[in-house]
């Protein structure tokens, strides 16, 4: 099985895990005299296997990550954390332009020229240029893991 594979598996598991979570919940307690809907206890059963095979796929999914190298980003782990970082740098950057160029303020104008100006803290184009470069570069370490996570197979 190739790491993307798992990862499809893993994020089907997540999801019913969560669906399971919520049959359970609706039918842990029902009014006397009626029946539930659906078996709390065999649904909950239903869960801990799907829970057993969320955590085996997770186990196999970071071993294979740790021992598969990526060229210079280091390994598979090394470049998820990359990502990651570059997704909050990318996202701190743009809201920090957005604030400075004024974006998302409720409409204010200055009406009269005794008013008061609102003048930026922070360089806007060059903050919109440090996003468009750390947006790049997370395209393209995306890439690079996407397309190794369709090369490698899932380790033991």
């Amino acid at each position: 099985m190739k790491l993307a594979e798992a990862l499809s598996l893993r994020a089907d598991a997540a999801r019913r895990i969560e669906q399971l979570r919520a049959r359970i919940v609706g039918n842990a307690r029902f009014q006397e005299g009626e029946e539930p809907s659906e078996d709390a206890a065999a649904l909950l059963r239903e869960a801990g296997a799907v829970l057993d095979e969320y955590e085996a796929l997770i186990r196999r999914i970071n071993r294979t990550n740790a021992a598969t190298v990526l060229g210079a980003d280091g390994t598979l782990t090394d470049a998820l954390a990359r990502r990651d970082a570059l997704r909050l740098r990318h996202s701190l950057v743009t809201d920090a332009a957005d604030a400075a160029a004024g974006k998302n303020r409720s409409g204010y104008a200055r009406q009269l020229r005794s008013e008061l100006k609102i003048l930026s803290a922070l360089p806007v184009a060059d903050l919109r240029a440090r996003a468009d470069r750390s947006a790049a570069e997370l395209r393209e370490l995306d890439v690079r893991i996407q397309r190794t996570n369709w090369e490698v197979d899932l380790l033991d």
